[in-house]
């Protein structure tokens, strides 16, 4: 569903989304789901790498800061 609310008027519109819309729709959510877990990849690397200096994330962004 497409919510559109026009400000000016207060209206709100809710429809389906067309086939483009849709398709975009999961183009976006395909990629947002590859980012996260990119993103989940990266903070586990990190939190080994601090595992294995014995440091919290705390300590090393008081070393940092």
């Amino acid at each position: 569903m497409i919510t559109i609310h026009d400000l000016a008027t207060n209206q709100v519109i809710e429809r389906e989304m067309n086939a483009a819309e849709m398709a975009q729709f999961e183009k976006d959510k395909a990629n947002n789901e590859a980012q996260l877990a990119k993103q989940a990849t990266k903070d586990a690397a990190k939190q080994a790498v601090l595992d294995k200096l014995g440091l919290s994330a705390d300590e090393v962004a008081a070393l940092l800061a």
